[in-house]
């Protein structure tokens, strides 16, 4: 996934270099480049991130499973 990233980034470093003006390589990277990738990493990092909430509630859960009730029966 990253060297998708990496490779679209640099297209995108070469296009910006050839526009006319400094102010439209920068939006032309910020626009064709940073963006579209930042939305890309984070749809694609959704499943990522919910599978790692989901094992930190699960070990958080099953962690210590008889510390329920520590006082002594009577």
């Amino acid at each position: 996934m990253y060297i998708i990233v990496i490779a679209w980034l640099y297209v995108v470093i070469l296009m910006a270099a050839t526009e006319k003006s400094i102010a439209a390589g920068l939006l032309t990277f910020i626009f064709y480049g940073l963006l579209p990738c930042a939305l890309l990493l984070w749809i694609l990092g959704v499943k990522h991130r919910r599978h790692y909430k989901n094992r930190q509630l699960l070990n958080q859960d099953m962690g210590d499973p008889d510390s329920g009730n520590t006082k002594t029966d009577q």
